[in-house]
């Protein structure tokens, strides 16, 4: 398949998200031909990820937990019951294929092909969908939750899945003992998780969103 030059993304706003060393060079970005589960592939998942994590660690670990949940890979195309399909590592849901390509002024075949085959597009893209649901809810496992589903029953039984995986990975003290892994709120009405060694950090020029500082 052909290679896409993103130079245009160097200059949208989620370049910040899924391309952070295109501000000063134009990136050539070949689609492969990688089968389901294979070391390269695998291995082109972990770099993106990490890249997409910014030097976060709590953030690399939570996209980590949505991957090993959703268990996408390079090229992945799953039919819902619903008609729409979840596309590539992160299994991006394709009703966010219009809202993406509003958002980088691509065109809605381009992205779907990008969010399917370049895994570093869809990290980039699944931190966006989370940080923004972070933003909006500030709450850290109902962030996790409307990644998958806008129903409240659904959030809840993806995210006590999404943290199973991630203790898997990374064991049951996931953030460290400064963080403590629940949603119910605290006696001052915010949530548990995302309240202690909090910093604000701004997302894409969506506002402020309060998360853990490392």
């Amino acid at each position: 398949m052909n290679s896409f030059r993103l130079n245009a993304i160097c200059l949208s706003p989620i370049s910040r998200l899924t391309l952070p060393l295109c501000a000063s060079v134009v990136l050539s970005v070949a689609i492969p031909a990688q089968a389901r589960g294979t070391a390269n592939g695998e291995a082109r998942i972990a770099e993106c990820i990490r890249q997409a994590a910014g030097g976060k660690a709590w953030l690399e670990k939570t996209l980590w937990g949505l991957r090993d949940q959703e268990g996408g890979w390079i090229g992945a195309e799953v039919r819902n019951t619903n008609g729409s399909h979840d596309l590539g590592p992160l299994q991006i849901n394709s009703w966010w294929v219009p809202k993406i390509a509003a958002l980088v002024g691509r065109s809605q075949t381009e992205v779907r092909a990008w969010l399917m085959h370049d895994a570093c597009f869809n990290a980039g893209a699944a931190r966006w969908i989370f940080l923004s649901a972070l933003r909006t809810t500030g709450d850290f496992w109902k962030a996790v939750g409307v990644y998958h589903s806008p129903t409240a029953w659904r959030q809840r039984r993806y995210a006590q899945s999404v943290s199973r995986h991630m203790q898997r990975r990374f064991g049951r003290n996931i953030f460290g003992a400064a963080i403590v892994a629940s949603s119910r709120p605290t006696g001052s009405g915010r949530p548990l998780g995302a309240e202690a060694g909090s910093s604000a950090t701004r997302v894409l020029g969506f506002g402020l969103v309060r998360t853990p500082s490392n």
